[in-house]
Protein backbone atom coordinates (compact mmCIF):
# COMPACT_ATOMS: atom_id res chain seq x y z
CA UNK A 1 0.00 0.00 0.00
CA UNK A 2 1.31 3.35 -0.71
CA UNK A 3 2.02 5.41 1.78
CA UNK A 4 -0.48 7.81 3.88
CA UNK A 5 -0.23 11.10 1.94
CA UNK A 6 -3.45 12.47 3.46
CA UNK A 7 -4.68 12.80 7.40
CA UNK A 8 -8.38 11.99 6.76
CA UNK A 9 -10.02 10.00 8.80
CA UNK A 10 -12.88 7.58 8.24
CA UNK A 11 -15.06 5.42 10.10
CA UNK A 12 -17.74 3.11 8.66
CA UNK A 13 -20.44 1.79 10.51
CA UNK A 14 -22.42 -1.32 9.48
CA UNK A 15 -25.93 -1.59 10.65
CA UNK A 16 -27.89 -5.09 10.67
CA UNK A 17 -29.93 -3.91 7.53
CA UNK A 18 -29.78 -6.38 4.29
CA UNK A 19 -26.86 -4.81 2.15
CA UNK A 20 -23.77 -5.90 3.38
CA UNK A 21 -22.06 -6.40 -0.47
CA UNK A 22 -22.38 -2.46 0.04
CA UNK A 23 -19.90 -2.13 2.96
CA UNK A 24 -17.89 -4.83 1.71
CA UNK A 25 -17.39 -3.23 -1.78
CA UNK A 26 -16.87 0.23 0.13
CA UNK A 27 -13.92 -0.72 2.13
CA UNK A 28 -12.54 -2.81 -0.41
CA UNK A 29 -12.37 0.11 -2.74
CA UNK A 30 -11.15 2.31 0.14
CA UNK A 31 -8.21 -0.43 0.50
CA UNK A 32 -7.41 0.62 -3.34
CA UNK A 33 -7.22 4.13 -2.30
CA UNK A 34 -5.01 3.82 0.54
CA UNK A 35 -3.10 6.74 0.00
CA UNK A 36 -6.38 9.32 0.43
CA UNK A 37 -6.96 8.41 3.86
CA UNK A 38 -4.90 7.99 7.15
CA UNK A 39 -7.36 6.02 9.43
CA UNK A 40 -9.80 3.64 8.53
CA UNK A 41 -11.87 2.61 11.02
CA UNK A 42 -15.43 -0.33 10.96
CA UNK A 43 -17.78 -0.72 13.44
CA UNK A 44 -20.73 -3.64 13.26
CA UNK A 45 -23.45 -3.81 15.38
CA UNK A 46 -24.25 -7.43 16.79
CA UNK A 47 -27.35 -7.83 13.94
CA UNK A 48 -24.55 -6.22 11.54
CA UNK A 49 -22.48 -9.42 12.03
CA UNK A 50 -25.16 -12.06 12.01
CA UNK A 51 -26.43 -10.24 8.34
CA UNK A 52 -22.79 -10.27 6.98
CA UNK A 53 -22.52 -14.12 7.80
CA UNK A 54 -25.92 -15.19 6.27
CA UNK A 55 -25.12 -12.43 2.98
CA UNK A 56 -21.41 -13.02 2.61
CA UNK A 57 -20.42 -16.63 4.06
CA UNK A 58 -16.83 -17.12 3.93
CA UNK A 59 -16.01 -13.19 3.18
CA UNK A 60 -14.90 -11.84 6.39
CA UNK A 61 -14.50 -8.58 7.11
CA UNK A 62 -10.52 -7.18 6.01
CA UNK A 63 -8.30 -7.30 9.15
CA UNK A 64 -4.90 -4.83 8.39
CA UNK A 65 -5.53 -1.67 8.36
CA UNK A 66 -8.45 -1.65 8.84
CA UNK A 67 -9.60 -1.50 12.45
CA UNK A 68 -12.46 -2.77 13.76
CA UNK A 69 -14.31 -2.18 16.85
CA UNK A 70 -16.94 -4.02 19.05
CA UNK A 71 -20.66 -2.12 18.64
CA UNK A 72 -20.42 -0.33 22.45
CA UNK A 73 -16.73 0.65 22.73
CA UNK A 74 -17.21 3.86 23.57
CA UNK A 75 -13.35 4.56 23.97
CA UNK A 76 -13.12 4.71 20.35
CA UNK A 77 -11.25 7.46 18.97
CA UNK A 78 -14.65 8.65 16.92
CA UNK A 79 -17.21 8.40 19.94
CA UNK A 80 -15.18 12.18 20.05
CA UNK A 81 -14.47 15.08 18.49
CA UNK A 82 -11.07 15.40 19.57
CA UNK A 83 -10.65 12.26 17.58
CA UNK A 84 -10.68 14.11 14.49
CA UNK A 85 -12.72 11.81 12.32
CA UNK A 86 -13.80 13.96 9.26
CA UNK A 87 -16.65 11.24 7.35
CA UNK A 88 -18.42 8.40 8.73
CA UNK A 89 -20.21 6.02 6.34
CA UNK A 90 -22.74 4.08 7.66
CA UNK A 91 -23.81 1.59 5.27
CA UNK A 92 -26.18 -0.21 5.07
CA UNK A 93 -28.33 2.14 7.60
CA UNK A 94 -31.22 0.78 9.32
CA UNK A 95 -34.13 2.83 9.41
CA UNK A 96 -33.68 1.85 13.32
CA UNK A 97 -30.03 3.34 13.04
CA UNK A 98 -31.46 6.73 11.22
CA UNK A 99 -33.86 6.82 13.89
CA UNK A 100 -31.41 6.76 16.63
CA UNK A 101 -29.66 9.47 15.31
CA UNK A 102 -32.39 11.61 14.15
CA UNK A 103 -33.55 11.48 18.14
CA UNK A 104 -30.57 12.55 19.33
CA UNK A 105 -30.08 8.95 20.79
CA UNK A 106 -26.43 8.16 21.49
CA UNK A 107 -27.23 4.07 22.83
CA UNK A 108 -24.24 2.56 20.48
CA UNK A 109 -21.07 3.49 18.91
CA UNK A 110 -22.41 4.04 15.87
CA UNK A 111 -25.00 6.31 16.84
CA UNK A 112 -22.17 7.79 19.32
CA UNK A 113 -20.07 8.66 16.52
CA UNK A 114 -22.87 9.79 14.23
CA UNK A 115 -24.10 12.44 16.62
CA UNK A 116 -20.26 13.27 17.15
CA UNK A 117 -19.80 14.12 13.52
CA UNK A 118 -23.12 16.20 13.15
CA UNK A 119 -22.16 18.36 16.10
CA UNK A 120 -18.71 19.01 14.37
CA UNK A 121 -20.80 19.48 11.46
CA UNK A 122 -17.90 16.92 9.54
CA UNK A 123 -19.10 14.28 7.13
CA UNK A 124 -22.16 11.88 7.57
CA UNK A 125 -23.44 9.81 4.51
CA UNK A 126 -26.09 7.24 5.69
CA UNK A 127 -26.73 4.84 3.19
CA UNK A 128 -30.13 3.58 3.78
CA UNK A 129 -31.92 0.44 3.13
CA UNK A 130 -35.19 -0.08 3.20
CA UNK A 131 -37.83 -0.18 0.74
CA UNK A 132 -40.55 1.03 0.78
CA UNK A 133 -40.09 3.90 3.08
CA UNK A 134 -43.14 5.32 5.99
CA UNK A 135 -43.49 8.90 6.74
CA UNK A 136 -41.42 8.31 10.17
CA UNK A 137 -38.75 6.92 7.76
CA UNK A 138 -39.11 10.05 5.45
CA UNK A 139 -39.49 12.74 8.52
CA UNK A 140 -36.27 10.73 9.94
CA UNK A 141 -33.98 11.21 7.13
CA UNK A 142 -35.46 14.72 6.88
CA UNK A 143 -33.71 15.26 10.22
CA UNK A 144 -31.05 13.88 9.77
CA UNK A 145 -30.53 16.22 6.61
CA UNK A 146 -31.25 19.43 8.21
CA UNK A 147 -28.68 18.46 11.19
CA UNK A 148 -25.86 18.25 8.19
CA UNK A 149 -26.16 14.51 7.05
CA UNK A 150 -26.30 13.13 3.65
CA UNK A 151 -29.08 10.49 2.90
CA UNK A 152 -28.01 8.41 -0.16
CA UNK A 153 -30.30 5.45 -0.99
CA UNK A 154 -28.70 2.26 -1.55
CA UNK A 155 -30.58 2.67 -5.26
CA UNK A 156 -28.21 1.27 -7.77
CA UNK A 157 -28.22 3.15 -11.69
CA UNK A 158 -28.48 1.43 -14.29
CA UNK A 159 -26.69 3.85 -17.10
CA UNK A 160 -23.11 2.32 -17.00
CA UNK A 161 -25.22 -1.05 -18.01
CA UNK A 162 -23.81 -3.03 -15.16
CA UNK A 163 -23.17 -6.66 -16.23
CA UNK A 164 -23.51 -8.38 -12.59
CA UNK A 165 -24.27 -7.82 -9.25
CA UNK A 166 -21.08 -6.34 -8.44
CA UNK A 167 -21.03 -4.06 -10.92
CA UNK A 168 -24.66 -2.99 -9.94
CA UNK A 169 -23.89 -2.43 -6.37
CA UNK A 170 -20.51 -1.03 -7.33
CA UNK A 171 -22.78 2.20 -8.60
CA UNK A 172 -23.95 2.57 -5.21
CA UNK A 173 -20.70 2.19 -3.60
CA UNK A 174 -19.08 4.80 -6.22
CA UNK A 175 -21.85 7.70 -5.24
CA UNK A 176 -20.53 7.14 -1.45
CA UNK A 177 -16.90 7.63 -2.39
CA UNK A 178 -18.07 10.74 -4.67
CA UNK A 179 -19.98 11.86 -1.63
CA UNK A 180 -17.12 11.39 0.49
CA UNK A 181 -14.86 13.44 -1.26
CA UNK A 182 -12.56 10.85 -2.87
CA UNK A 183 -10.72 10.69 -6.14
CA UNK A 184 -11.94 7.10 -7.62
CA UNK A 185 -12.12 6.08 -11.55
CA UNK A 186 -15.73 5.17 -12.46
CA UNK A 187 -18.41 5.57 -14.47
CA UNK A 188 -19.20 9.43 -15.09
CA UNK A 189 -21.97 10.65 -17.08
CA UNK A 190 -21.22 12.00 -20.54
CA UNK A 191 -18.11 10.90 -20.76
Amino acid sequence: MAEKSSGRKVVIAISGASGSVYAQQLIEKLLSIGDQWSELSVVMSTNARMVWATELPGHPLPESPVRVYAPNDFNAPFASGSGNYDTMVIVPCSMGTLGRIAGGISNDLTTRAADVILKERRKLICVARETPYNLVHIRNMETVTLAGGIICPATPSFYSLPKDINELVGTVVDRIIDLAGFSFNSYRWGR
